[in-house]
């Protein structure tokens, strides 16, 4: 059904893509930037990660073709990596998949434009986003089901340019408590979305028999 399919993209990507991380790290790097700045940043960084996440989604199929990746094997295996991620969220830890590292940080702290670098990328359409974008459109199975897909990445990344907009308040609200509270609902949300792909991606493959 294209609702469930597209809930459960929302559900996905509003934890890969880091929605409720990301207010912290953009008020943390923009912070002696101006308004105007900001609103250009938080712009031209989600229409660079809109264009990364909708191509991969696009070409899922062609890039798993030209490197002989079955679907049950990626359905598995981005089970996996997100199974990961959920695991740091739920335990509060940071990670290459959904944060940046120290040593990003630093250079980021470095540039006068973050948009590209590391708003687009890693921090929007980072590892564990773009492998969650291909698992969910490779999965669809009905035009309408990938077109759900399509909708649920739109929705998240407006979802993101709203709170990017508003880091700084949203910072000042929930604080370091409730971003941890938020972060850990939502991880134990895809840890169990994260077995449900593992567990479709064995049931379909070969591997116990026809």
């Amino acid at each position: 059904m294209p609702t469930t399919t597209f809930l459960a993209a929302f559900a996905t990507l509003f934890a890969t893509v880091g929605v409720a991380d990301i207010a912290f790290i953009f008020a943390a790097l923009t912070k002696h930037n101006t308004a105007k700045q900001r609103l250009a940043f938080a712009t031209r960084g989600v229409i660079i990660a809109g264009v990364i996440l909708l191509l991969f989604a696009v070409l899922g199929n062609a890039i798993l073709g030209v490197f002989g990746i079955t679907i049950p094997a990626l359905r598995t295996a981005g089970g996996l990596l997100l199974f990961l991620i959920a695991i740091d969220m739920v335990f509060a830890r940071h990670s290459g998949g959904t944060d940046i590292t120290d040593e990003e940080e630093v250079e980021a702290r470095s540039r006068d434009d973050i948009a590209v670098f590391p708003l687009a990328m890693p921090l929007l359409a980072g590892p564990g986003a773009i492998s969650a974008v291909i698992l969910l459109s490779t999965g669809t199975r009905s035009p309408a089901e990938f077109w759900a897909v399509l909708a649920a990445v739109v929705v998240i990344l407006f979802l993101a340019w709203l709170t990017l907009l508003l880091a700084i308040p949203i910072q000042r609200l929930l604080g370091v408590t409730g971003l941890a509270v938020v972060s850990r609902v939502v991880g134990i949300l895809l840890a169990a979305l994260a077995v449900q792909f593992v567990f479709d991606g064995i049931k379909s493959s070969a591997l116990f028999g026809a």
